[in-house]
């Protein structure tokens, strides 16, 4: 029987864990890896863009280990290596041998894990708001990894943290978000992730410069100019790292940049990955 909840997809073997998926739309695949938040799933994460880029792509949407309503083993250990043989999995699992990748944030980390440990496996290469390279944690960052279940708490992230323009923020949305985050079990999984201090977890997802200056993919970079949470500065290292690299910054804009500014995000986006003018996307 169909799910009512739009977060829960289809399901597949991944090694130990059973993914809740995505899969809509037709064309080139295109793996879109959700962001670290708290409640996050990948159907909260991109169910705006996903409306505008099914109508050009295969969208592959996955919840990684430990977020939205993939199943994971007992004791089961956050890493970089796990995230990433449970993508590899996935993509093996649908007969996926080649798609592009679309990273938010963490998500970011683990497109840029993909593309260095498996090139072959990745066309093209958008990253927004990403991890993957060294900074210093910022006060939003250390909030959300550190969230403790509290509608107020919720409140705040998202209209302090996440986004520039508060009143984007509604309090239903607020409400969806704090009730995805106290499902039973998701805040054990969600706290053994990025425990404090957790300066050594943004240490844990940043690869090796020599790494990323070697990927030869195109690259697209996006950011939002007033992101609290990832600062501007990582794009501007990926800009420099990736030699076949362009970015796009928004104004106004916080972390959420494909919430926030969602039909010029994926104008952007889907004209980069067509080889077309965003006007013509």
């Amino acid at each position: 029987m169909a799910s009512d909840n739009p977060e829960i997809g289809s399901s597949v073997q991944t090694g130990d864990i059973l993914t809740n998926y995505h899969d809509l739309g037709t064309g080139d695949p295109l793996l879109l890896l959700h962001g670290s938040g708290p409640g996050v799933s990948a159907w909260a994460n991109w169910r705006l863009p996903i409306t505008r880029l099914d109508q050009h792509f295969r969208i592959l949407a996955p919840d990684l280990a430990g977020f939205g309503y993939s199943v994971v083993p007992e004791r089961f250990e956050y890493t970089r290596e796990r995230w990433l043989a449970q993508i590899v999995a996935f993509l093996d699992a649908l007969e996926v041998e080649r798609t592009s990748v679309v990273g938010n944030s963490f998500g970011g980390a683990m497109a840029l894990s993909l593309a260095i440990a498996h090139p072959e496996r990745v066309d093209k290469l958008v990253l927004m708001g990403s991890v993957g390279v060294p900074f210093e944690i910022t006060p939003g960052l250390d909030a959300v990894w550190g969230y403790e279940p509290s509608i107020e708490k919720m409140g705040e992230l998202m209209r302090e943290a996440f986004a520039y323009n508060a009143a984007l923020i509604t309090d239903d949305m607020v409400r969806a978000r704090y009730e995805a985050s106290i499902r039973p079990g998701a805040q054990e999984q969600f706290a053994a992730m990025f425990p404090a201090p957790r300066q050594r977890w943004v240490d844990a997802m940043a690869h090796p410069e020599k790494d990323i200056r070697a990927i030869p993919h195109q690259t697209l970079v996006i950011h939002g100019r007033d992101d609290k949470v990832i600062p501007l500065s990582t794009t501007m290292t990926l800009l420099g790292w990736i030699e076949d690299s362009q970015a796009h910054i928004f104004g106004r804009c916080g972390h959420w940049t494909q919430i926030e500014h969602t039909d010029a995000f994926c104008r952007e986006m889907t004209g980069f990955l067509l080889g077309i003018s965003s006007a013509e996307a």
